[in-house]
């Protein structure tokens, strides 16, 4: 397959195209997790209701994105890219137009069907085009000038979230994925193996998505009903049967949608694992600090999502650079330091307790923030060089498949396992609170209902003690947040471990078979 120059007009459309879509993604994850304050006060939504809305996409995402990067591997890479954005639009609409929570809910999912098949086009379409010398510096280039293309969505979430137009962030997606489709369609060629085998693998398909969804349809049902539960039980017990049933196959299968041969390559494997647990901590961290920063520390939405501009600012100056220290030196020594320094600044940003609000930004938030963003600026392109790079062309949209499904699996898991874990935190710090209050027991009970609520909690009407309970639940929802930092702080680091152990300077590629 033909490969073009990074600098050539065939290949900047080919960028540019990539990252206006993957643009729509970046704002829709970081200006609603700004907006979700907003939101829940708009929908009246609840705790899980809010967990919910964040994973009724990734369910479907994570369910989808492996058969996603195959199809396009297999029927062609811009044809699946293209419909992917078209259906991510479609269902962007819809949700800016969603009457009630589970209207939301729905739309969310239609956008999944989209993101699946549009998020492994992206890479996939740099990494079969782009001449293999400069692909690290162009995944550099799409990572910071994707982060430059929605720097403003934390802002500008904050901005709409705080006039009460929440909805335009879903709007917002439109235009962009329209001037994407007009770019694909008019300046980029269709990108196919010709000697692929376009046959689809359908039992590895609905095996994979079934197990996908039922596992992760295990961990959202565990904040709603708890861990002992049959509903959980059931869920994990057939999503492990079916995922088996899928190794089985694909084992098997002439034309495998995702060939098992990949993760004898100890680099892919490895780099594999490194997200699992990255983008797990990355998740929950990041998700626990916005509510912590506007339903705790009295920012408003729009001084919450300003926060994170160090962070977003670090990405655009250091992630091509980083990109272009990959090509040269290998990734190892990136992946191994990125992940350990943002473990470090996500450990600091746990020590954080109730401060006085953005007066005290420089010497609470920023810090933290700051270590963090150097970490995750060192990692991003690297990991994306190291998984791309470790396997042949021919696999390039099956590898971005499978690793883009890891990291929505890991943020699935973490959202909804740390869901789980921070209610139950929250309720057993509130408990020791209550305990140097003077309430009755009917009171205690009327204030522990609150605790699904986390941050969100209200003072019952009939608690004359209002500014004391308050403080109870702000300092709760504080002891619940230092431990979810802490933990995701644990996860960045075991990312960092799997670099040492698995990551090597120099791939083995594994080519056709």
């Amino acid at each position: 397959m033909a490969t073009v120059a990074l600098r050539s007009p065939a290949g900047r459309w080919i960028l540019v195209s990539s990252i206006l879509a993957s643009s729509m993604v970046f704002i829709d994850g970081s200006a609603l997790n700004v907006v979700l304050p907003s939101l829940q006060k708009s929908l009246q939504a609840t705790g899980p209701d809010l967990f919910w809305i964040l994973n009724a996409y990734l369910l479907i995402l994570a369910s989808l994105i492996l058969i996603g990067g195959s199809i396009g591997d297999k029927l062609g890479r811009k044809k699946v890219f293209m419909a992917g954005i078209f259906i991510f639009i479609c269902g962007s609409a819809a949700c800016g137009f969603a009457p009630t929570v589970l209207y939301l809910i729905a739309f969310r999912m239609i956008q999944g069907v989209g993101g699946a098949l549009m998020i492994p086009g992206s890479l996939s379409l740099i990494s079969s085009s782009i001449n293999p010398k400069e692909r690290g510096k162009a995944i550099g280039t799409w990572s910071a000038f994707a982060t430059v293309v929605t720097i403003g969505g934390p802002i500008l979430g904050g901005a709409l979230g705080d006039a009460g137009l929440w909805r335009y962030i879903f709007f917002i997606n439109v235009p962009i994925g329209i001037a994407a489709l007009i770019m694909l369609g008019l300046k980029v060629n269709e990108i196919k193996d010709e000697d692929s085998d376009s046959s689809l693998d359908f039992p590895g398909a609905v095996t994979i998505a079934l197990g996908l969804a039922l596992v992760t349809l295990g961990f959202l049902r565990m904040p709603a009903v708890g861990m002992d539960n049959w509903q959980v039980y059931l869920s994990l017990i057939g999503g492990i049967v079916s995922l088996s049933l899928f190794v089985i196959i694909e084992t098997k299968s002439k034309s495998p949608m995702m060939p098992l041969q990949l993760f004898k390559n100890q680099t892919f494997a490895g780099t594999n694992l490194l997200t699992l647990f990255l983008y797990a901590g990355l998740g929950a961290g990041m998700l626990f600090m916005s509510l912590d920063l506007v339903q705790v520390q009295g920012y408003s939405q729009l001084k919450s999502g300003l926060t994170f501009l160090p962070f977003t600012l670090m990405m655009i100056t250091l992630a091509r650079f980083a990109g272009g220290l990959a090509d040269k030196y290998g990734p190892r020594w990136l992946l191994i330091f990125g992940p350990a320094t943002a473990g470090l600044g996500l450990l600091i940003l746990s020590f954080i307790k109730q401060t006085n609000g953005p007066a005290d930004y420089w010497t609470s938030f920023f810090p933290g923030m700051l270590v963090f963003g150097l970490g995750i600026s060192f990692t991003v392109a690297p990991l994306t060089t190291a998984v791309m790079t470790s396997v042949s062309d021919h696999f390039s949209g099956t590898a971005s498949g499978v690793n883009n499904a890891i990291s929505r699996v890991a943020n699935v898991f973490a959202i909804a396992i740390f869901g789980a874990l921070a209610v139950l935190f929250y309720s057993g710090a509130l408990q020791q609170q209550l305990k140097t209050i003077n309430l009755n027991p009917k009171q205690k009970q009327e204030v522990m209902v609150q605790a699904a609520n986390l941050g969100n909690a209200k003072v019952p009407q009939d608690i004359s003690a209002h500014k004391v309970v308050e403080k109870a639940y702000h300092q709760s929802f504080i002891k619940a947040y230092a431990n979810i930092m802490r933990i995701a702080a644990i996860l960045s680091f075991l990312g960092a471990l799997m670099a040492v152990l698995f990551v090597r300077t120099t791939f083995i590629k594994l080519n056709k078979t």
